[in-house]
């Protein structure tokens, strides 16, 4: 007869247990019990069935109880310390609050280190505290408006590892009570959870591919600084259950939630995911993936690029939307950052002035907000590259200004790195330092379509053309039904120009004409590649396109406006053709 297979589970754990109930005991039995039995059925009792908790057991003075997430034990340790402590009763509680992996036994009580922890922290906390490991701390923390002791790590009795301890200060258990009886608060910037896969192979081992690709998605979320994502202990305590996303929407405090199955039959893996707005329950995207399964790693991270390159953008389109409806006085310095992008988007002279006010206007109400820093820089080089600018100096010093600015203020940023590395490489001419900026930038995010375009850029300015194509093809292959891909598509044909494949750039060019026909830097393109290729009627339609939106283009000021330095058989091309000098 084949071995049971041991169930297990992520849980987040209470134990509590109350103050000198033996001595109390002693003095008065009966009174004490009847005491104690009150306190679990009008307190206990009712503060479990309000946070989903499950009791586990009790004992003769104390309870176990398990949670959906850290943050419902929270609130329920809290709720119960507060209402102890304006009660004056006789009775104090110690609670210990761990967040591990358990072992379901038959009769549904759960046991191991993840319920063993909790218990050593009831042990030794203060009476009337409450006591929670790192991995519980890590979860609340940054969401709760009080303050924590770190107790720094302490070795725990029959616990093999030391365990680093946090304390909810004295004196906050009221506040804290208060600040999270209510639904949590959704964040200053969009939000997502993404939940366990289901696993609909009926094949054990697909469990492991489908939480490997679910930590991978989220990880590769939680690298755009941009996003608050949160971590997969919280959103893997719902594995297995069937979950209502409005409701998960409320508990973990998101706005998104992403959740999918896994399904391999005849040598093929199946997945699917949808991303739903769990505020209304909109589908904002869904797509299905089917895939040899070959190398299982492989494809988890090929399926991961494919979400996030798909979701991330649909997140951001969201976010502009929801912006836009918003009504003018109550607006904050985000939505009116989400206001100013699709105006950068446009990149005509009107969109760029005003994506630069709109993003003034954020760092007005909010000076240290990097991201607002970087677009307002990105514009006003797109004004001295383009052609707008009627002080290009200025343009350039407030590009550069800015730059720095949001440099100054997370330089560990892979949006800013990125943005740095082209302003730099483009309005400063410094092609030494930028290719390193923009390399940083995609170690911190490689998911960022912006992060790769912009080391395309950069490696193309530096004369690193090989380099500058692939950034450009992995930057395209993440993001390929953007329709702000122009921009890339001309990065690739200048590079592709430059390394002597004028046909490869010509199809280039195109792409970018077809996707943007106002686009005039795509005609430049396809105009130098015609004209290398002897192809001059071809040659000559381009610059007629190429001189009805910039009539007054000239060679020396599309050099001068910058990054033209490693662009010789570009220039070259186009003096083939009969551009003005």
């Amino acid at each position: 007869m084949p071995e049971e297979r041991v169930q297990r589970r992520l849980a987040a754990i209470l134990a509590a247990d109350v103050v000198g109930y033996s001595a109390m005991m002693q003095r008065a039995e009966e009174a004490t019990y009847a005491e104690f039995e009150r306190l679990k059925r009008d307190l206990i009792a009712p503060s479990l069935s309000r946070h989903d908790g499950r009791l586990i057991k009790t004992t003769g003075d104390g309870a176990l109880a398990e949670f959906a997430s850290p943050l419902a034990a929270v609130r329920c340790a809290t709720e119960m310390q507060n209402h102890l402590a304006e009660a004056s009763g006789p009775f104090k509680l110690r609670i210990g609050l761990n967040l591990g992996d358990v072992i379901v036994g038959q009769d549904g009580d759960l046991y191991g280190d993840g319920i063993n922890i909790a218990v050593r922290l009831e042990g030794i906390a203060d009476p009337g505290g409450i006591l929670m490991s790192e991995k519980v701390y890590s979860e609340v923390e940054g969401k709760l408006d009080v303050g924590f002791e770190d107790r720094g790590e302490q070795q725990l009795k029959n616990i093999t590892k030391p365990v680093r301890i946090y304390a909810v200060r004295a004196g906050t258990h009221s506040v804290l009570a208060e600040r999270l009886s209510a639904v949590p608060p959704l964040p200053d910037r969009p939000s997502i959870a993404v939940l366990p896969f289901e696993n609909m192979s009926g094949d054990p081992e697909q469990e492991y591919f489908a939480d490997g690709m679910v930590e991978d998605i989220t990880t590769a979320l939680s690298r755009f600084k941009w996003l608050f994502v949160i971590a997969r202990n919280s959103s893997f305590t719902y594995r297995g259950k069937a979950v209502n996303v409005k409701q998960v929407g409320r508990e973990l405090g998101v706005r998104y939630v992403l959740e999918g199955s896994v399904r391999k039959a005849s040598g093929k893996v199946r997945i699917a995911g949808q991303l739903i707005d769990a505020i209304t329950g909109a589908h904002i995207w869904a797509d299905r993936f089917e895939r040899d399964l070959t190398d299982v790693f492989a494809l988890q991270d090929e399926v991961t690029v494919a979400v996030v390159s798909a979701i991330q953008p649909k997140i951001i389109q969201t976010e502009i939307a929801l912006a836009a409806r918003r009504r003018p006085e109550n607006l904050t310095a985000y939505d009116y950052y989400l206001r100013a992008l699709p105006q950068s988007y446009l990149a005509t002279r009107e969109g760029l002035a005003e994506a630069i006010r709109l993003a003034h206007r954020a760092l007005d109400l909010h000076p240290r907000f990097g991201g607002a820093a970087t677009l307002a820089g990105l514009c006003h080089m797109r004004n001295v590259i383009i052609g707008y600018a009627d002080d290009p100096q200025f343009d350039r010093r407030e590009a550069v200004r800015l730059s720095r600015l949001a440099l100054s203020l997370d330089d560990s940023d892979p949006d800013t790195l990125a943005a740095a590395a082209v302003i730099s490489a483009f309005m400063v001419g410094d092609i030494e330092s930028a290719p390193e900026m923009a390399d940083r930038a995609v170690a911190l995010n490689p998911n960022s379509f912006g992060a790769w375009s912009a080391r395309g850029w950069v490696c193309r300015a530096a004369g690193l053309l090989q380099e500058a194509v692939q950034s450009f093809e992995r930057a395209i292959r993440m993001n390929p039904i953007d329709p702000l891909l122009h921009p890339s598509f001309v990065g690739m044909g200048i590079a592709l120009i430059e390394l002597r494949r004028f046909d490869e750039a010509i199809v280039a060019g195109k792409k970018a004409q077809r996707q943007k026909s106002s686009f005039w830097p795509a005609y430049c393109c396809l105009a130098s590649a015609f004209a290398h290729l002897g192809r001059e009627t071809e040659a000559r339609e381009a610059v007629a396109r190429l001189l009805e939106f910039d009539p007054a283009f000239t060679i020396s000021a599309f050099i001068a406006r910058g990054g033209q330095s490693n662009a010789k058989l570009l220039i070259e091309g186009l003096r083939k053709v009969g551009l003005p000098e």
